[in-house]
């Protein structure tokens, strides 16, 4: 098979959850451990730390690479989904996985493939695996898919597992409360290794220090190790970036000044205190080198080193476009704190989602006052343009139906003033059609 072929059968054959939902969601690991069996477990010939968590587990796994990639380490990163092509999900060094071997590792475990039947999710799972220990990673990131416990990728033995946030989503496979979440996404903290968790919530602490009990693992939560100050956004090139200060938690004096990141967003502050806390503890108990340096670089180029798009970019000015990949209520009360900060006369949002969410949820957040562009994104999970926008109606948002997203963001661009702002979002994939 040719590369195109290559995915094809991918795609076609092997379930994926991003693309089709609930029934490529497994409720155990056999598979996963069974290919790997047959791989030569590659899992346990990595250094690895692992990374879960409702939003933010892609920043903060993008920061960490970038981070120990400035410090001379060579690094695999795995995550999950892509945006534009598949090989975004395994990277060294910030460098796509070549589409040779893409094909070669499918081409060698056919075989195995039909013998064990095993999901997009897990197939992808056991090449970054194996494409990691043939390269000999230094350190491999690995970003969970869906949930913790049962996610595919949660057969290796971490140095470090980290927890970004607890919020809703995916609630009909990971649970109705924020402590059946939290449950899960603990799965992932592991006995005897360090975890941390990014932010303190009254709803889910004792369900992790419980878990970090029973497993003998050190705890730690971010938001008591570092905090960030003097905050802001400049806008340098035709990019936003994100300057601040870093202090430990209870000191008066910086412990990195004037530091920046390439991932604008206000929000991303949360992601930066978690990554350089996961960074602090790794030097402290796995003899980690990272010199400030390499802190700084990292942070200052993480999307210019690992690739990372999506989280409040910017596509284009006079009308401001931009677009954000948060898809779920913690993810939109975060686009929605940020547009109170911005400046424009009129609102035009690109808005899509997909069918499986409880889209009411977050239709009944979003602002009245917008002009919606209803969408639907190029998967089969994406929820059609028309019922979302009769859906919206019920909660006093207008707009029309313009199915394709590349399409959608034209109409939008016909409709604004260079002083109105275009947003697309409200699913990662709508994102994606639109790079």
């Amino acid at each position: 098979m040719n590369y195109r072929e290559t995915l094809d059968y991918l795609y076609s054959q092997l379930p994926m959850y991003q693309r089709v939902g609930a029934a490529a969601y497994k409720p155990n690991l056999d598979n996963t451990i069974a290919l790997c069996a047959s791989l030569g477990n590659p899992e346990t010939k990595l250094n690895t730390i692992h990374i879960a968590g409702t939003n933010g587990k892609g920043s903060v796994s993008h920061m960490i690479a970038s981070v120990l990639q400035s410090a001379g380490y060579k690094v695999g990163l795995y995550t999950s989904p892509h945006l534009k092509d598949f090989r975004e999900r395994i990277r060294i060094n910030g460098k796509m996985i070549p589409q040779a071997r893409v094909v070669r590792f499918v081409e060698s475990n056919k075989t195995s493939f039909e013998k064990i039947k095993p999901s997009f999710f897990e197939m992808t799972v056991g090449m970054a695996f194996t494409y990691f220990v043939q390269e000999q990673v230094d350190w491999a990131v690995i970003e969970t898919g869906l949930g913790g416990r049962l996610d595919s990728t949660n057969v290796i033995s971490p140095a470090l597992s980290v927890i970004t946030n607890i919020s809703f989503d995916h609630t009909a496979l990971l649970g109705n409360s924020l402590k059946q979440i939290a449950t899960e996404k603990a799965g992932i903290i592991k006995p005897g290794r360090i975890a941390l968790v990014g932010e303190k919530q009254s709803e889910t602490d004792a369900v992790f220090i419980s878990k970090a009990k029973k497993e003998g693992a050190l705890l730690a939560f971010a938001d008591a190790v570092f905090t960030l100050r003097n905050v802001r956004q400049v806008l340098t090139n035709g990019q936003l970036v994100l300057h601040f200060d870093v202090f430990a938690k209870g000191t008066k004096e910086a412990v990195y000044k004037s530091m920046r990141c390439d991932l604008a967003g206000l929000y991303q502050q949360k992601n930066i205190r978690t990554a350089l806390s996961a960074l602090a503890l790794m030097e402290r108990f796995c003899g980690l080198n990272v010199p400030e340096k390499a802190i700084r670089k990292g942070m200052r180029d993480t999307s210019k080193q690992t690739g990372l798009k999506g989280r409040w970019q910017v596509l284009g000015k006079k009308p401001m476009i931009i677009a954000d990949t948060g898809h779920n209520e913690a993810g939109i009360k975060e686009i929605l704190a940020m547009l109170k900060k911005q400046s424009f006369n009129q609102l035009h949002w690109v808005f899509g989602a997909v069918n499986d969410k409880d889209i009411g949820t977050i239709l009944k957040m979003l602002p009245k006052k917008a002009h919606y562009i209803f969408c639907q994104a190029s998967i089969p999970r994406a929820l059609d343009a028309i019922i979302l926008q009769e859906t919206a109606l019920g909660y006093g948002l207008h707009g029309e139906v313009v199915r394709n997203v590349k399409k959608a963001l034209k109409e939008a661009l016909s409709k604004a003033n260079k002083d109105d702002l275009i947003l697309v979002g409200g699913s990662t994939f709508v994102v994606g059609d639109v790079l």
